[in-house]
């Protein structure tokens, strides 16, 4: 059942109220009535009112005080001014300051229905529109995307200071890094969240339905076109587009595309006449765009455009730290999602998986997990779990060291990016099995518990680390 929307009256003449009260109740909506500025601006401050029909002129305060204030307090809900035909033109100066819109004594029923089906309907569309925005940072906020490593959080912060701008962002990165994750990470924290953000992955389409989808065509341009269609460029105009896998335009639509961020036009397939549009453009690629450009495959001047401002995805490999977070993280998700308890992992099971390469990268260890909780039959994943990513669990060494220099090297390197991501996989563990309950993890690793936070903070672990909540990933 949808809510009965609440109506507010402030008028000094009776006349007034009892007709606004009449007209509108017969329509179904509740409606409260006050016959001073003071007694009105006080309920609407108290009450929760979806439309305010406000007088102009009262006897004991300023109509557009009274504005001024309702708006400061509550900018989301319509005000419509009552106004007599020797005042509209302050009606219309008020809604320079936030009225919605204003109705000219006498006005009719019709008149008076008419203005505030407006006003809901424009409450109801802006609602909408902030809830659709609440559920989009909810989504890519970056809580959301699992990783503590010091290159992830050097995003963080080039994300911060690049999404609120409206320049061009090119993500690259190998297949699986989070390139789309982090794109809306982008979105999301722009002046254009409140507009969608369409994604095309320009590898599934051929250049002449890629042209069409791109910009559009109009009625007759080819066989098939039987009526206009919008492209994406028209649909995405004041939001976000993200151009996943550019390297695999054509040469010809890349030079339309330049064009389009060049100068905001865009002519559909068939139409005689250009249009124009306002796009932000982030696009991604898992490929060495320079090294394309040098053979002739891709066009420089669209590539320096693209390039404003660029981000380099680290690999999985690179970001050895996050895997047992990562881990965690699915292990819990897939849980939840197939219905099965897991508690977690062996120590070695999940140094097999810190010392996988991980060619797919972070797609590849969420499926990876999806697969061992379907198969899993035991309460832990240990080493028989993992078959087909066992390998060789011993630290490399590329080269033996020569020197006493080459050997501390050797060693410090295999205590950060090796010995390092066994011992926090060791950290969640404990804390996983204890609940979170430090103490208590610290006694049953047979450690002191100033010791175990020691290596907590070492490690950048808080209590919460134990399951990280569903959401997404840089997936």
């Amino acid at each position: 059942m949808s809510k009965t929307a609440q109506i507010l009256v402030i008028d000094d003449e009776p006349s007034i109220l009892n007709g606004c009260r009449m007209s509108l109740s017969e329509n179904n909506y509740e409606v409260t009535t006050q016959s001073s500025g003071q007694s009105g601006l006080e309920e609407a401050l108290n009450g929760n009112f979806d439309v305010i029909l406000l007088d102009m002129r009262l006897p004991d305060l300023n109509g557009m005080d009274i504005l001024v204030k309702l708006h400061e307090h509550s900018p989301a809900v319509p005000i419509i001014f009552m106004t007599g035909y020797s005042t509209v033109q302050n009606a219309v100066e008020a809604m320079k300051f936030g009225a919605f819109d204003y109705l000219a004594k006498p006005f009719s029923d019709d008149e008076l229905l008419f203005a505030v089906g407006k006003a809901l309907e424009n409450k109801s569309l802006k609602d909408e529109n902030q809830l659709l925005r609440k559920q989009l940072f909810e989504r890519f906020d970056f809580s959301n995307i699992v990783g503590e490593n010091k290159t992830v959080l050097r995003i963080f912060d080039s994300i911060k200071r690049v999404a609120p701008i409206n320049s061009t962002v090119l993500l690259t990165g190998e297949s699986g890094t989070g390139k789309e994750l982090f794109a809306g990470a982008i979105h999301a924290h722009s002046e254009r969240s409140a507009r969608q953000m369409i994604t095309l992955d320009c590898s599934t389409l051929s250049p002449n339905l890629l042209e069409s989808e791109l910009f559009g065509h109009v009625k007759g341009a080819f066989t098939g076109a039987t009526q206009n269609k919008q492209g994406i460029f028209g649909t995405a105009n004041r939001g976000t587009l993200f151009l996943d896998e550019v390297s695999n335009l054509d040469m010809e639509i890349q030079g339309k595309l330049l064009r389009v961020m060049e100068y905001g036009e865009y002519k559909p397939v068939g139409a005689g006449r250009a249009r124009t549009c306002d796009v932000r453009v982030i696009a991604a690629t898992n490929k060495n765009l320079l090294t394309m450009v040098s053979e002739g495959t891709f066009r420089e001047d669209l590539f320096y455009r693209l390039n404003v401002f660029p981000i380099q995805l680290p690999s999985l490999r690179e970001r050895k730290d996050d895997i047992p977070k990562l881990a965690y993280h699915f292990l819990r998700f897939f849980c939840r999602k197939i219905g099965k308890q897991i508690e977690g992992f062996s120590d070695e099971a999940l140094a097999i998986l810190i010392d996988h390469r991980w060619p797919g990268n972070i797609r590849q260890l969420k499926n990876t997990i999806e697969r061992l909780v379907i198969l899993a039959d035991e309460g832990c994943l240990d080493r028989n779990s993992l078959q087909g990513l066992q390998g060789d669990i011993k630290p490399k060494v590329k080269k033996l060291p020569e020197t006493v220099d080459e050997l501390k090297a050797v060693k410090k390197d295999l205590l950060e990016n090796y010995f390092g991501s066994i011992e926090k996989a060791f950290l969640l563990k404990a804390l996983t099995d204890c609940d979170g309950n430090i103490t208590q993890a610290a006694q049953q690793v047979g450690m002191q518990r100033s010791n175990f936070s020691s290596l907590m903070k070492k490690h950048k672990v808080s209590a919460q680390d134990k399951g990280s909540s569903e959401g997404n990933t840089s997936k």
